[in-house]
């Protein structure tokens, strides 16, 4: 199943079970999950449709597991990291008509070549075997390495290169549909400009490089991680974080709890842009997967304490928190897979706003450097596209790719950046109803 953030694919894989096991056709559940954060968060919705389950920590005891339980919820590290003892409990699970869930089913990568390389795919396999049914649920059906993912299901298509495969979801739950229902909120592109100058080290000759417009592979990766350093108040990056700390100031008239977040590159520029927030007044919360408490300030942030969270690569996926209206995008990732998990934090409604705002939502705003790749995912967003898998696009196909690299690497340095155009994007076309 695909459905975008916000969808309630995990409510949704809950009230079918419980469906299910009311017309006797499944007895138990078992979800997988990537973080400990996110199980936690299956544990709840659990237990608010009085389901009992259990969390199975990362070194699962048999005597520890209660055969008593609706289902069961484990991470695929920790599944992998005790695979034989974790093979006896899913031998005791499946004798209960076992329904294996697969959250973020996109992290289940399968290569027939190199098959020590899909370690989780192929303990999820494994382990769910004699499952009765397998569900996968992602919010984006695709991976960067071009790699089908395990429990898929692929389909032969006739495209014009040929006969390709692809992976066809069950399931499909557009985010422009859920635009439209209101059931999330429309997004607003704000993308700064600017001119990149580099200098050959050594050498007084100047290149200038238009960020949104470099075709050139190497120098549009170089514009980008020139484009998201704080060097002095002219750079991009600075200014996008000011555009965007005056664009939450507007949207805070209204919703008073609104706050903002930002992508950074590392850790040390994760540290200087919550300090740039915090010398301007605002309170800024910095996690990272080095920091021990970096689960406490995200329940902080949560709760509200702070209007700015700083993050590194730890409020993607399954991390949920309505309040969030402004995204900041200083990272050099530019997988599109990492880009919509980033910007779709700021989509989701929380219950008290869907009382208060007219359908469609009000938008929440995505302000970054005004690279190639970025504007191209942000263009197709909220629409979903085929998977085409490794192997299957044709030679044609790849060179019409404007921003594949034809240039050979020079070694420059970048020396400089200059300001440009706000290049804004709205959300896709609604239907004509919702206009009138």
């Amino acid at each position: 199943m695909h459905a975008g953030p916000g969808a309630g694919k995990t409510l949704g894989a809950l009230l079918s079970f419980k469906a299910m096991k009311k017309e006797g056709l499944l007895k138990s559940f078992v979800v997988f999950c990537h973080r400990n954060s996110i199980a936690s968060q299956w544990q709840k919705a659990s237990e608010k449709l009085a389901l009992k389950v259990q969390e199975i920590g990362t070194y699962p005891n048999q005597q520890e597991i209660s055969t008593e339980s609706d289902g069961w919820i484990l991470t695929y590290q920790g599944a992998t990291k005790q695979l034989q003892n974790s093979q006896e409990i899913l031998r005791i699970f499946s004798q209960k008509k076992l329904l294996a869930i697969a959250d973020e089913a996109h992290h289940l990568g399968v290569n027939p070549d190199e098959q020590e390389e899909a370690i989780w795919g192929r303990t999820f396999s494994t382990l769910t075997d004699k499952s009765v049914l397998r569900l996968g649920l992602t919010g984006t059906p695709f991976r960067a390495d071009n790699l089908a993912f395990c429990s898929a299901r692929k389909v032969q298509v006739h495209t014009s290169g040929g006969l390709v495969e692809q992976i066809n979801p069950d399931l499909c739950v557009e985010p422009r549909e859920l635009i439209s229902a209101g059931d999330v909120r429309p997004l607003e592109f704000h993308f700064q400009d600017g001119w990149v100058e580099h200098s050959h080290e050594g050498q007084p000759d100047r290149e200038t490089s238009p960020l949104s417009t470099e075709q050139r592979e190497s120098w549009r990766a170089r514009n980008l991680r020139r484009a998201t350093h704080l060097s002095n108040s002219n750079s991009i990056a600075v200014q996008l974080i000011h555009k965007a700390r005056r664009k939450l100031t507007k949207i805070r008239y209204n919703h008073k709890d609104a706050a903002g977040l930002v992508i950074a590159r590392d850790i040390e520029h994760a540290k200087e842009i919550a300090n740039l927030l915090n010398e301007n007044g605002d309170s800024a919360v910095l996690v990272h997967s080095q920091d021990k408490e970096a689960s406490d300030r995200l329940n902080t942030f949560k709760e509200g304490k702070s209007n700015w969270l700083v993050s590194v690569d730890m409020c993607s996926e399954g991390f949920d928190a309505p309040r969030i209206r402004v995204v900041v995008y200083l990272t050099t990732v530019v997988t599109k897979s990492r880009f919509l998990q980033g910007i779709t934090r700021s989509v989701r409604m929380s219950p008290e706003r869907e009382l208060l705002e007219p359908i469609p939502r009000n938008p929440s705003h995505v302000f970054a450097p005004a690279d190639p790749l970025l504007m191209e995912y942000a263009r197709s967003w909220s629409e979903s596209k085929p998977y085409l898998i490794k192997g299957t696009q044709s030679v044609s196909e790849i060179s019409n790719l404007s921003w594949i690299s034809k240039a050979p690497i020079l070694p420059m340095e970048t020396v400089g950046d200059g300001a440009g155009e706000v290049i804004t994007m709205r959300s896709a076309q609604l239907p004509q109803f919702l206009k009138r």
